[in-house]
């Protein structure tokens, strides 16, 4: 899963990248040095890993990750906007998190003056939409130029360009498979998930609830404290974190909500002596599961053979598992559920 950090300069953006990827990263990196995004990698806890680790003792263990992409700001000058080399980036992300400033700095003073975590939503998801506009019409006037405003193309295009311009974004609308699959190339910013992060003041460390609601899919920390407890011991940061009435750290309340809102589930494979975990999005089906993991999976598949992780822990053996009839022979239109444990059969 690669996720997109996006926001206005000074937002706290890129203290948000180093609290999830436990990386140092300068906040003033794209300033001083033109440096076009900063990239890090977590591995996604998961209790249930833990447990097959201890019942298959695999060599290797493999966790699902989160790759985080931390882009420049959106320009507030004449013009505004993404640049070009943001944009290309942001496009090949699969979900965004809006970093939205909620605290006040005098020392760091929001770029237009303003804290409104409303009008910053709002202003993001204009950029995004504008970005997506442009590229349309691009390629609406290559098609025009072809002769082929008849075409599916076209006219699925004209109805993006039409959602757009009435202020929707196209992640807002409905789609069929088929039409997913022919806008995928487009890298469309406004299709995306976007995940709402309220970058909180230390003066309301445990944010506004009042503000949350009125915000879909919006979870809220402060970054600048939260970096701080990554950088402690880890009993340190359990003490740390019960002082402050603090649930759980920044990190985990960010995959936890991330794998919620953006329909996330994880599977299991163990093979060759490697126990791993992988994320796909809910009702994704056996076919295209196995396609997440090598494309001849996909293309050769015979069967999955499947054990549901509730059943196999109450009895960890898979050979028990098939005498109760719980490990199951499963075709290309099964579709996976959160905890599968699965082995494909494929031929290529």
């Amino acid at each position: 899963m690669k996720i997109g950090l996006i926001g206005y300069p000074l937002s706290g953006k890129t203290t948000v990248f180093n609290t999830l990827t436990g990386l140092h990263a300068r906040t003033d990196s794209f300033i001083s040095s033109g440096k076009e995004a900063n990239v890090g990698l977590i591995k996604v806890p998961d209790t249930r890993l833990d447990r097959l680790t201890e019942i298959f003792q695999p060599k290797k263990i493999t966790h699902a990750e989160i790759s985080f992409l931390d882009t420049a700001g959106i320009t507030t000058t004449s013009g505004g906007g993404f640049d070009p080399n943001t944009l290309s980036l942001m496009r090949t992300v699969e979900a965004f998190t809006y970093v939205i400033r909620d605290f006040i700095a005098e020392s760091v003073t929001h770029p237009l003056n303003r804290i409104d975590s409303l009008g910053d939503i709002s202003g993001i998801d204009e950029e995004t939409k504008l970005a997506d506009l442009i590229v349309i019409e691009k390629r609406q006037d290559r098609i025009a130029k072809e002769g082929k405003k008849s075409s599916p193309e076209y006219e699925l295009l004209e109805r993006c360009r039409m959602l757009l311009d009435g202020g929707t974004a196209l992640r807002d609308s409905s789609f069929t498979e088929d039409e997913l699959k022919a806008l995928s190339g487009f890298g469309f910013l406004s299709l995306k998930p976007r995940l709402i992060l309220l970058n909180t003041g230390e003066e309301k460390i445990h944010g506004d609830p009042a503000l949350l609601e009125r915000h879909r899919n919006a979870i809220s920390f402060c970054a600048k404290v939260e970096q701080q407890i990554t950088e402690l011991e880890p009993e340190e940061q359990k003490d740390f974190l019960e002082v402050l009435d603090i649930e759980e750290p920044a990190r985990d309340k960010f995959i936890r909500t991330a794998y919620e809102l953006l329909n996330l589930i994880c599977f299991f494979t163990v093979v060759s002596d490697e126990l791993r975990a992988w994320t796909i999005h809910r009702g994704t089906d056996a076919l295209h599961a196995a396609g997440k993991i090598h494309s001849d999976m996909e293309r050769g598949f015979i069967r999955a053979e499947v054990v549901a992780f509730s059943d196999f822990i109450a009895e960890p053996s898979l050979v028990r598992m098939k005498e109760l009839g719980k490990l199951r022979l499963e075709g290309k239109n099964y579709i996976v559920e959160d905890g599968d444990i699965i082995k494909f059969r494929f031929n290529v």
